[in-house]
């Protein structure tokens, strides 16, 4: 059984984790510059951690399913760790991409870990335990820019990075103190276990239709926050301490989580995955006029909207898939993911690049235009599906 807290160290356990797919976010052109990456490619910084999440999540998550899980999220916080401290040492662009690729497969530490926790959770409350535990993965993601901001405006970027890398091994020292031992009982060997992804993909509807709302929804949310540190510095003339606390303000996002999981328990996952989508496209027009107005205040609460409905839509997501067969969960959680982050690396990189020869207004409107999209494919799932 999961108690508060474990359930709390789990949730911290996450965010640490994972927020290290977003630590160079509102560095990206500081540290182009700094690695000797051209402007154009910046994107790239970002790009290649989050490819090196979905190859994880492929590769690496399937292995809950076969091995004792606290022993792999351990190692792979320890090599994630390894990774960071790479990253801090990098001086040429191939040196700190491959790094940040590393980071970015260790980093699925964290997807080990709420499925890990669903395990520990009847069905009942399952909705409202991954609530919890997603949002302190989402308050991490959220956390990671303010912090890095902060920490690169007074230490310079590289130490963001070797502060994060000791923060993991700490981590990994709780952790082995704290966890459960989970040893599942493997039907299949690795092999096997991989070959079965494509038959999970074509066999499960679900996780179709919930990976591309999430794919869609995910790269509106990299789309806003790979553009934004860039239009507060070019226009607005804001240094790393004032794009941290512009992205603090997004971190309130992460209270929708608990919120999407009651909901979800309740039986309203259909009708809070549409308000959800409406919700996006209405915070990234509202971005798009921020811009126009010259309002960053009103463009700080259109980030906070957008996180919340990614969020919340993920949440949602999440505890559809976890219903499904229990032996499948840490393979439908990896497939999911990785289509869901692969959807972001492809949005983080286009975003520099729009941004750079088209500006915000162009930016927004194809983020605003793809949840659109993806709203209208909801529609067309719900009309086709059997009564």
């Amino acid at each position: 059984m999961l108690t508060p807290a474990l359930t709390g160290i789990l949730a911290v356990a996450c965010g640490l984790a994972v927020a290290n797919l977003y630590y160079a976010q509102p560095l990206v052109s500081v540290i182009a510059v700094s690695i000797g990456l051209p402007p154009q490619l910046a994107g790239l910084v970002m790009t290649l951690t989050q490819l090196g999440y979905g190859a994880g999540l492929l590769l690496i998550v399937p292995l809950a399913d076969l091995i004792e899980n606290r022993r792999l999220i351990c190692l792979a916080l320890c090599a994630a760790a390894l990774g960071l401290f790479g990253i801090a040492s990098a001086t040429n662009p191939s040196q700190f991409l491959s790094a940040s690729f590393a980071v970015g497969v260790c980093a699925v530490a964290a997807q080990v870990l709420v499925p890990f926790a669903s395990h520990l959770t009847p069905a009942a409350s399952r909705g409202r335990i991954t609530g919890r535990i997603m949002g302190g993965l989402l308050t991490g993601i959220m956390l990671a820019r303010p912090f890095s901001s902060l920490i690169a405006g007074k230490y310079g970027w590289r130490a963001v990075f070797a502060v994060s890398g000791v923060l993991l091994l700490v981590l990994v020292g709780i952790l082995r103190q704290q966890l459960p031992a989970r040893r599942p009982t493997p039907l299949a060997g690795y092999r096997a276990v991989l070959a079965s992804l494509w038959s999970l993909v074509l066999h499960t509807p679900l996780l179709r239709w919930r990976a591309l709302y999430q794919g869609i929804m995910f790269a509106a949310f990299n789309v806003f926050w790979t553009g934004s540190p860039l239009l507060l510095m070019r226009h607005y003339g804001m240094t790393f301490n004032g794009i941290a606390l512009f992205s603090l303000v997004g971190a309130g996002g992460a209270l929708a989580a608990p919120l999407a999981g009651h909901l979800a328990d309740l039986g309203l996952t259909k009708r809070v995955t549409r308000l959800s989508m409406l919700a996006a496209v209405s915070a990234l027009i509202v971005a798009a006029w921020a811009d126009h107005i010259k309002s960053v205040a009103i463009l700080a609460v259109a980030g906070l909207s957008l996180d919340a409905a990614v969020q919340m839509c993920l949440v949602l997501s999440l505890r559809g898939i976890y219903m499904l067969e229990p032996g499948d969960r840490s393979r439908l959680n990896g497939l999911f993911m990785a289509w869901v982050f692969g959807c972001g690396a492809a949005a983080s990189a286009a975003a520099a690049f729009i941004y750079e020869f088209a500006g915000w207004l162009a930016l927004m409107t194809c983020g605003a235009v793809l949840v659109a999209v993806g709203f209208a494919l909801n529609l067309l799932e719900s009309s086709s599906a059997p009564r």
